[in-house]
C-alpha cells in the first residue's frame, strides 16, 4: 500500500499528540477536540474517513495517540462504505460493516485507543453477546448468540425461533445496526395476534428507511417483509426482558467505562419499547435510580460492577458504552448492548467516586489516555503529572 497522504513524519519528542480519525463535522470529533486542548496539548490532527476510504488508509506518528470515533452521521462516508444507497435506507449493514472492518485494518502506527479486533466484534451483536456470554456477563437469553446461535434466514425462522425457545416477546436486531436502526420489539398474544414496535418506514415501493418516529406494525405481513428483507444482513435475536420504569416509562441506563471504571450514566426513559434519546426517549433521574435500587435490596456499585465486567471483554478498547437493562422491580439487570461509541453524552461530568467528577466523558478519556503506559512514555521528563481537563 502506498503512504496515503494523511500521513506525518515522526516529529521529535515533544510528548504527545492526539490523532481522530472521524468526520470532522461531528459533534464527538470537536467535543474530544476541546478536552485535548483543555489538557493543555496541542488540538489533535482529525484524519477524515472519507480521506481513509479513498486514500486506502492512513498512517500515524509514533507520537500519536490514535482514537477512532464514528465513521456514520455522514452521507457521503455512509456510500463510500454501503455503495449506492440511500442514507436513510436500513438494508446494506452487511456491506457497512464489511467496508468498516476493512478499512480499519488500513490504519498504521500510532498508540492506539481502540482495537479493530474487538471493534469487529462490538459492531456484530451476535458475536459480541456470545462474548459477554462465555465471560458471564448476564444478558438476555439469545438463540442467535456466538458462533454456534442459529442462522436467521427469514420471518420464518423468527417464528420457529419464538416457538422453540418460548419467547412471545422478543427484539429482532440487525447485527451490525447501531442507534436502534431496524430493530423490532415483536409481541405475540393469543388468536395469532402480533405486533412490532420500531422505528422502520416501509415505503410504497417497499424500502425499508430509518426515520426518528416510533411506529406500531399490526399485520404479520409487514412485520414478515421487514424483517424477510433485513436478514440478508444478518439479525440478532433477544428475549425482551421486561424493564423497570420511573414515572410510568420505561427506562434503561447507558454507562460509559472509561479504562476499566464506570465513570457517567444517564437514565433513558421511553413510552415505547425503544429509549434511545434521537427516537423521543428523554433523560431520567439518576438519584432516582440509584434510590429504587437501594430499596428494592440492592447496591448501587453492583450494578456499575456489571458494566465494568461488560468492558473487560473488550482490553484493547479504552471507551465503551454500557446499555444496562434493569429488569421490573429493580432487583436484577442485564447488559442489552457494548457500545463502540456510546460516549455522546453532552455536558454530563463523572459520577461521585469514579475520578472523573469534573469531567465531561471525552475529558476522561483524554486523562485516562495520557496514564497508559504506552502513551506516558511519550510524555516529556518535565511533565509527569496528568493533565487535568
Amino acid at each position: 500500500m502506498s503512504t496515503p497522504s494523511t500521513a506525518r513524519p515522526v516529529s521529535p519528542h515533544t510528548g504527545p499528540r492526539f490523532a481522530v480519525v472521524g468526520n470532522p463535522e461531528n459533534r464527538r470529533v470537536s467535543l474530544f477536540a476541546d478536552a485535548v486542548r483543555a489538557a493543555g496539548l496541542p488540538g489533535p490532527r482529525v484524519v477524515a474517513w472519507r480521506d481513509v476510504l479513498r486514500e486506502g488508509g492512513a498512517c500515524f506518528a509514533a507520537d500519536e495517540i490514535v482514537r477512532i470515533d464514528s465513521p456514520g452521521e455522514n452521507s457521503e462516508v455512509d456510500r463510500l462504505l454501503r455503495g449506492d444507497a440511500e442514507p436513510t435506507l436500513v438494508e446494506g449493514s452487511a456491506r457497512w460493516y464489511a467496508g468498516f472492518t476493512a478499512a480499519l485494518r488500513t490504519l498504521r502506527g500510532g498508540v492506539r485507543l481502540d482495537d479493530p479486533g474487538e471493534l469487529a466484534v462490538l459492531f456484530d451483536k451476535r458475536a459480541c453477546h456470545g462474548v459477554l456470554a462465555r465471560a458471564a456477563v448476564p444478558v438476555p437469553a439469545s438463540p442467535t448468540s456466538g458462533p454456534d446461535g442459529a442462522a436467521v434466514r427469514g420471518w420464518d425462522d423468527v417464528r420457529t425461533l419464538m416457538r422453540e425457545h418460548r419467547m412471545p416477546r422478543l427484539f429482532v436486531k440487525p447485527a451490525h445496526g447501531s442507534s436502534a436502526s431496524g430493530v423490532l420489539a415483536v409481541e405475540s398474544g393469543g388468536a395469532g395476534r402480533i405486533r412490532a414496535t420500531t422505528s422502520v418506514e416501509i415505503a410504497p415501493g417497499g424500502a425499508l428507511h430509518n426515520s426518528l418516529r416510533v411506529r406500531r406494525y399490526d399485520r404479520e405481513r409487514d412485520i414478515a417483509a421487514v424483517v424477510d428483507a433485513l436478514a440478508p444482513d444478518g439479525l440478532h435475536l433477544e428475549r425482551w426482558v421486561p424493564k423497570a420504569s420511573q414515572r410510568g416509562r420505561a427506562a434503561d441506563l447507558r454507562v460509559v467505562v472509561v479504562d476499566g471504571r464506570a465513570t457517567h450514566a444517564v437514565v433513558r426513559t421511553s413510552r415505547t419499547p425503544l429509549t434511545n434519546l434521537h427516537l423521543g426517549g428523554s433523560r431520567g433521574d439518576l438519584a432516582a435510580v440509584r434510590d429504587a435500587v437501594v430499596a428494592a435490596g440492592g447496591r448501587w456499585p453492583d450494578l456499575l460492577e456489571v458494566c465494568e465486567r461488560a468492558a473487560s471483554c473488550f482490553p484493547g478498547t479504552l471507551c465503551v458504552g454500557v446499555d444496562l437493562l434493569p429488569a421490573v422491580g429493580w432487583r436484577r439487570v442485564f447488559v442489552g448492548e457494548v457500545n463502540a461509541f456510546g460516549d455522546l453524552l453532552p455536558g454530563l461530568t463523572g459520577l461521585p467516586g469514579s475520578g472523573a467528577e469534573d469531567r465531561d466523558t471525552y475529558a476522561a478519556q483524554v486523562a485516562a489516555a495520557l496514564r497508559t503506559p504506552a502513551a506516558a512514555g511519550l510524555l516529556p521528563p518535565h511533565r509527569t503529572g496528568t493533565p487535568h481537563a
